[in-house]
């Protein structure tokens, strides 16, 4: 055996002889920036997205316009699930043409067997006399076109 100098004369010291810190404010800080950005989220969607009636006041605009082009199809793909369950979604979607041109006039939010829904008041104009049909508006994976009745 060899009785010469060692690298060490005793055991080597523990690396980490401090009083442990503990890490309370950054956990803190973490979860309230997560916070923070949360609201920040729920706040800015309505900004994004438009309230109901912006969105209802687009999606009509956006059938009407189809309509007006003849484009059943993208018409069809506007209305709401039950809508599109009574048929060819480009036969329902044509059936809601009238004569004229049609414009959105009004929107108004209500309740329809219990689901909210956007009431959007149509003025069709074909030049000697005007009709008006009320469409509702559902959300239903977004503003969907679900129904018309003739207004008054």
């Amino acid at each position: 055996m060899s009785t010469g100098p060692y690298l060490y004369d005793e055991d080597p010291e523990p690396l980490h002889t401090g009083t442990p810190r503990t890490r309370n404010g950054l956990i803190l800080a973490i979860l309230g920036g997560t916070v923070a950005v949360a609201v920040a989220a729920v706040v800015a969607l309505p900004l994004v997205r438009g309230s109901g009636e912006d969105q209802a006041r687009e999606v009509v605009g956006v059938f009407l316009a189809a309509l007006r082009a003849g484009d059943t199809e993208t018409a069809g793909q506007l209305l709401c699930e039950s809508e599109r369950d009574r048929g060819d979604a480009e036969e329902v979607a044509a059936a809601y043409a009238q004569p004229g041109t049609g414009e959105v006039e009004d929107v108004t939010a209500g309740e329809v067997d219990g689901t909210d829904v956007q009431q959007v008041l149509v003025r069709w104009d074909d030049g000697a006399a005007g009709t008006e049909t009320t469409v509702t508006v559902v959300l239903e994976d977004g503003p969907r076109i679900c129904g018309s009745t003739p207004a008054g």
